[in-house]
């Protein structure tokens, strides 16, 4: 039988290592944090938070 180990991941929004969840270009955002950002209405003060948190996120540079 095959023990398979999950990798810890960095989440650039809570900041906490996490097994589960997304990568978004660069960014690994982790499954609770993904919940809540799109749970969370333009009107709370958390949007404000998660806006500048995805600001670091580095999208690729496309060549042509």
């Amino acid at each position: 039988m095959e023990e398979r180990v999950m990798e810890m991941e960095y989440c650039g929004i809570c900041e906490e290592k996490k097994q589960q969840g997304i990568h978004l270009y660069n960014m690994f955002i982790c499954t609770e944090c993904e919940h809540n950002m799109i749970h969370t209405e333009p009107r709370e003060e958390k949007y404000q938070y998660y806006l500048k948190k995805l600001k670091n996120i580095n999208q690729p540079t496309m060549f042509s």
